[in-house]
C-alpha cells in the first residue's frame, strides 16, 4: 500500500472571520486520511480494538502549513505509512487544493500501539504485511 487519497470540502464552520481554515482542523483531516488509509487496507479500526484490544495512541504531531486552504474548497488528503514496526506507526500527510494541486499542508502523526490498559503493546502479527512491518 502507497498512498492512500481522501478528499474533504472546507465548510463554513471550519474558517475563522477571514474565511481561512482553522489550523486545529488540519489534524481533524489527517484523523481523516488515516481512517481512510485503513479502510483501503481492508481494516477497519474500529476492529482493531474490539477484537485485539489494541488502540493507537498519539505519541507525536506535526503539521507544517503551507498555505491556506478557503471556505469551500475541496482539500485532497494523501496519506501513507512513513515507518511502521511491532510498536508503533508514523503517517505521513499532504494536504492539497483538489483546484490546481496548492500544497496546503504536510504533516505526519506517530502513534504508538497500547492495549486497553493504554500500556504499550505490540501490533498484533495478522496485521505485520499489511501495514509494512517487517
Amino acid at each position: 500500500m502507497k498512498t492512500v487519497e481522501a478528499r474533504v470540502r472546507v465548510r463554513y464552520a471550519e474558517t475563522d472571520q477571514m474565511g481561512v481554515v482553522y489550523h486545529a482542523n488540519y489534524l481533524v483531516w489527517m484523523e481523516v486520511g488515516r481512517v481512510e488509509y485503513w479502510r483501503a487496507a481492508g481494516l477497519r479500526y474500529r476492529d482493531m480494538e474490539q477484537e485485539d484490544g489494541i488502540l493507537l495512541v498519539v505519541a507525536e504531531v506535526n503539521c507544517r502549513y503551507r498555505a491556506p486552504a478557503l471556505y469551500d474548497e475541496e482539500v485532497v488528503i494523501r496519506t501513507s505509512i512513513g515507518e511502521a514496526n511491532a510498536r508503533m506507526i508514523r503517517f505521513e500527510y499532504e494536504l492539497v487544493s483538489e483546484d490546481g494541486g496548492r500544497v496546503l499542508a504536510t504533516g505526519h502523526t506517530k502513534h504508538v500501539f497500547c492495549g486497553r490498559d493504554r500500556k504499550p503493546a505490540k501490533c498484533p502479527v495478522k496485521y505485520h504485511a499489511i501495514l509494512g512491518i517487517a
